[in-house]
């Protein structure tokens, strides 16, 4: 060993990545007096600080004010076509990104204990990880390491520019012509914001778009933005991206034809990838796939003093994923507490406009498992803030199994997002669909739609002819 590298440090826990996930273990086990090592090759807060959920929805926040004022007339209000300075809408996307910033700063976890190493690491052994010429022996390790976008083998794209998310929020004009590879939340995501900021938009897809979702409510969302102008291809094979003068053109197979799309610029939200790159995990016993580290329920790795968790676990991708891993790793390295990751209530949200938010089983899933449900639902439609507000396109769709259990539950619609919770605690305490059904929910509010979805679930039993035998009888009583 060199004299470069023959600076030990000795820590209780050394996270190797100051995303989200890493930097909650790192701040969680600092404050509780555990020696905490943090290992970060790049820009702390990762990628939902610096090119994921926070610039993607400040840049959604900017492209709903524009859509506020261009619809505006539908309240009686001057609407128009407003003016978009595209170079202060990206100053508003990282102005977010800045303010947030210092929370996770080096300098902030520096002021908790936690010793931070500005430097990409690498294994040495099962017990010994180097960063920045310096060897980190701990008792434990947690690999926190993250996703980056997948770049798909598509012919000539590797000769033609394109975005992915880590380099589109530096863009400070505005794009005239944008063509989406991906019809996934990250694609529509940004379509319906660059198409509501003005520029002409094409999302292509190899499937149906938001296929992970109920086929439903993704079609109230595609409706959406195809209705707003973003020409959406389903079902299509890229056959080859290429430069076409200053912009890029795509050549798709759509319907046994072939299709040449020209726009001015290519984004690539076609998945994600787990980083793993320059780890050396062998030399640790540590298995991994292209789909990321191998964890047991327990987040740990086959190097079982080793854990991870988030993205590069290779379970679901999402920023609260991995703090809640963080607080099952912490309970186990800490305090030696039996933990084990539970994905079966994990939500998501996709923050177009309409949202679209999900929990728990989808009533497809149920379908084909062969678990026995029926199915709840209540329309904004039928909402009376809904219709103050004049957004009433979505429903509730609640999955209800066996002796009222809540299954799942799906919302599209104005604040999705914000209303699925109720369901989440629903699914993840195992709770009865009348628990909701008999809660207050105060008028009006876009919240009555999860209250009046659960109350649909006894309609036909409260008013069937039964029912009212039931009570024909009890009133000759009276």
């Amino acid at each position: 060993m060199s004299a470069a590298t023959s600076d030990i440090l000795h820590a209780d826990i050394c996270v190797i990545g100051g995303g989200s996930g890493g930097l909650s273990v790192a701040a969680g086990a600092a404050q509780m007096g555990a020696r905490v090592v943090l290992v970060e090759k790049h820009k702390m807060g990762g990628d939902c600080l610096n090119y994921g959920c926070v610039p993607s929805k400040a840049l959604l926040a900017a492209a709903h004010a524009a859509q506020a004022v261009r619809t505006s007339g539908r309240f009686g209000v001057n609407g128009h076509e407003p003016a978009i300075d595209f170079l202060k809408v990206r100053d508003h996307v990282q102005g977010v990104i800045a303010g947030i910033a210092p929370h996770d700063s080096p300098e902030r976890f520096r002021g908790l204990g936690v010793t931070v190493i500005e430097a990409p690491a690498r294994f040495l052994d099962a017990r010994t990880v180097e960063a920045g010429g310096r060897r980190i022996v701990a008792r434990r390790f947690v690999v926190a390491t993250g996703s980056s976008p997948a770049v798909p083998p598509i012919p000539g794209l590797s000769e033609t520019p394109y975005f992915t998310n880590e380099t589109l929020f530096d863009n400070a004009e505005r794009i005239d012509r944008l063509i989406v590879v991906g019809g996934g939340p990250i694609g529509l995501e940004m379509a319906q914001a660059h198409r509501r900021l003005g520029s002409a938009v094409t999302v292509l897809d190899a499937g149906r778009v938001l296929v992970r979702d109920d086929a439903e409510a993704a079609a109230i969302v595609r409706d959406r933005l195809g209705a707003e102008g973003v020409d959406i291809r389903e079902y299509v094979k890229i056959e080859r991206v290429e430069r076409a003068g200053n912009g890029v053109a795509v050549t798709i197979l759509e319907g046994g034809e072939t299709t040449r799309i020209e726009g001015s610029h290519l984004l690539v939200a076609a998945g994600r990838r787990a980083n793993v790159a320059g780890l050396d995990l062998d030399a640790a016993g540590i298995a991994y796939t292209p789909r990321g580290v191998t964890v047991d329920d327990r987040l740990r790795t086959t190097n079982k003093r080793v854990f991870a968790i988030g993205d590069v676990a290779g379970g679901p991708q999402f920023t609260h994923v991995a703090g809640y891993h963080a607080g099952i790793v912490v309970r186990q390295a800490l305090f030696h507490l039996p933990a084990k990751a539970d994905h079966s209530a994990v939500p998501w949200v996709t923050y177009a406009d309409p949202e679209l938010a999900h929990v728990g089983l989808t009533a497809a899933e149920a379908e084909k498992s062969g678990v026995p449900h029926t199915v709840a639902r209540f329309t904004f439609a039928e909402n009376d803030r809904a219709r103050a507000e004049r957004e009433t396109e979505g429903f509730a769709k609640v999955v209800v199994g066996k002796g009222g259990r809540v299954l799942g539950a799906t919302i599209v619609g104005a604040h999705a997002g914000e209303l699925i919770l109720p369901w989440v605690l629903a699914v993840t305490q195992k709770l009865k669909i009348a628990a909701v059904a008999s809660a207050i929910a105060p008028y009006p509010t876009l919240s009555e739609v999860s209250k009046r979805a659960a109350g649909a679930h006894f309609t036909p039993s409260l008013f069937s002819e039964r029912t009212r035998k039931v009570v024909r009888f009890l009133q000759r009583w009276t």
